[in-house]
């Protein structure tokens, strides 16, 4: 299947977001889209997958000009979305997910239930994972759910799968089997159009490369002919460079902000260490290691025994959230959408959420206040909207992640948690996360950044504790910090040489 797009225009009031695009699909092809947060990207797609209309320019299939109504239009067009922020119904069971609106029935008009879940069993052992079709969304793991999301597109036969940040919540085995299905289909003739902000797996997967920037298309070729550093500036359309971190100062001091003492939860056992104002200190390890629940029971939202003390006050072990905020505990946590933004509240409010609830003693709130909250972390996070009465989600990922670090700082928190701090955000702004993070470890406060991704652990950390099979492995100076000593520590290397004699 042939797809063009021609002279593509997408307007949201007087912001101009995708401007005269032309775009084309061969059979068989993989696309890379490529562009910082707010570039366009997903609007242009949606506007191909039938969310929006656009305002101007054509779409033809082989050659027809066609106008692609709505995303179930699109579907029986052959063209599927697997969308960045998981779309999936919590309270459905996986293979009723996986049918929604597309339901097999009996002859009697009654669903094949039977039918439906035996097809989603295939799907998920060509994919090599085990998903129980009749299990519950909301009981799945967020890896498990964009796992569910791809078998979606990948059950029905389509000629073109549009991929908005797969891999985002995958493992590097998952991943793998995913550029494995993409291979194969493609052999098939099912194009792809795979967006993402990993610079490696664009190169390992894809052929062709469209760059968006500001709405437009600036450029268009082949991965073959470029590396990445040039992919990066054509994308930002300046230079970034990674010297700027190889020196990054140890602004550490002698008081201890955060003590803890043989913690011990549902994947992680008799964890230990202190952290300093000012330090930076990064928390790894692979899937399964207990990085993430260790990092949600710093911040009271999972069961832990043994002792947290903050400031030498030691809180209690059935402590709530709260009770952490109002200890100057804060979070910016991971899966963004879910447990991160307030999706029906404004910028304003999204702000201003921590500090209402750590701080706030008044019986109403002041809008005059709110404003100052908003216009204080704008000029301080360098946060991209004129609108902050709009909703949160009218700002791209990146504005999003920032305003989430706003909330904190408004509530005035010590010790700041970044867990995947930047989960499907471009390069220019995960640039410009790095730096903010030291610019705080300057100014005094404590961070503990949990992460999967060597690259940015050596940007920021000072030291980087390992975790593997929930115990901590090792805890690395920042000259100790290399790719090769993470993974040996990650996979247990050390210890099977130990019992291996």
């Amino acid at each position: 299947m042939l797809i063009e797009m021609k002279g593509i225009v997408k307007d949201f009031g007087p912001v101009r977001a995708v401007d005269h695009i032309d775009f084309t699909v061969n059979s068989g092809e993989i696309i890379g889209l490529l562009g910082e947060n707010g570039a366009g990207k997903t609007t242009l797609m949606n506007v191909l997958a039938g969310t929006f209309p656009p305002d101007e320019g054509e779409i033809f299939i082989d050659g027809n000009k066609v106008q692609i109504s709505n995303a179930l239009h699109a579907m029986r067009m052959g063209i599927r979305f697997i969308h960045q922020e998981i779309s999936l119904c919590n309270d459905l069971r996986v293979f009723e997910n996986i049918f929604l609106s597309e339901e097999l029935l009996r002859k009697n008009g009654l669903l094949n239930k039977k039918e439906m879940i035996n097809r989603c069993l295939k799907v998920f052992e060509r994919m090599q994972v085990q998903i129980d079709p009749n299990a519950i969304v909301s009981t799945l793991q967020p890896a498990e759910r964009q796992l569910v999301e791809i078998a979606r597109a990948l059950l029905f036969k389509c000629d073109l799968i549009i991929m908005d940040e797969p891999s985002t919540a995958l493992a590097t085995k998952e991943i793998k089997r995913l550029f494995d299905i993409m291979r194969q289909l493609k052999t098939e003739g099912v194009s792809f159009i795979y967006i993402s902000h990993k610079m490696p797996e664009l190169f390992e997967i894809c052929d062709i490369y469209y760059i968006m920037r500001d709405g437009k298309l600036v450029a268009h070729g082949k991965f073959a002919e470029i590396d990445e550093q040039q992919a990066t500036e054509l994308m930002i359309g300046r230079h970034l460079a990674d010297e700027e971190f190889l020196n990054k100062p140890y602004y550490g001091q002698e008081e201890v902000i955060l003590s803890v003492k043989n913690l011990s939860g549902k994947s992680f056992f008799d964890i230990s260490f202190d952290l300093h104002k000012g330090e930076i200190l990064a928390i790894t390890g692979l899937q399964g290691s207990g990085r993430d629940l260790l990092a949600d029971a710093l911040f009271g939202a999972e069961e832990y025994t043994g002792t947290l003390q903050v400031k030498n006050h030691t809180l209690k072990q059935r402590s709530t959230i709260i009770d952490h905020m109002k200890n100057g505990i804060g979070m910016v946590p991971r899966s963004r959408k879910e447990r991160g933004i307030h999706n029906d509240l404004s910028i304003y409010d999204n702000i201003s959420m921590a500090f209402f609830n750590t701080k706030f003693k008044r019986l109403l709130i002041d809008s005059r206040r709110e404003k100052e909250r908003f216009l204080r972390q704008q000029k301080a996070l360098s946060i991209k909207t004129d609108q902050p009465k709009n909703p949160i989600t009218s700002l791209s990922g990146g504005n999003q992640q920032k305003v989430i670090l706003g909330r904190w700082l408004e509530a005035d928190a010590d010790i700041l948690l970044f867990d995947n701090p930047t989960q499907g955000i471009d390069v220019g702004t995960k640039f410009e996360i790095y730096r903010l993070i030291i610019e705080l470890a300057k100014n005094g406060k404590a961070i503990i950044v949990f992460s999967s991704e060597f690259p940015e652990i050596h940007k920021v950390a000072d030291s980087c504790i390992v975790l593997y099979k929930g115990r901590i492995n090792a805890r690395l100076n920042r000259d100790e910090i290399t790719e090769m000593s993470i993974m040996y520590y990650s996979t247990g290397a050390n210890l099977e040489a130990v019992k291996n004699g």
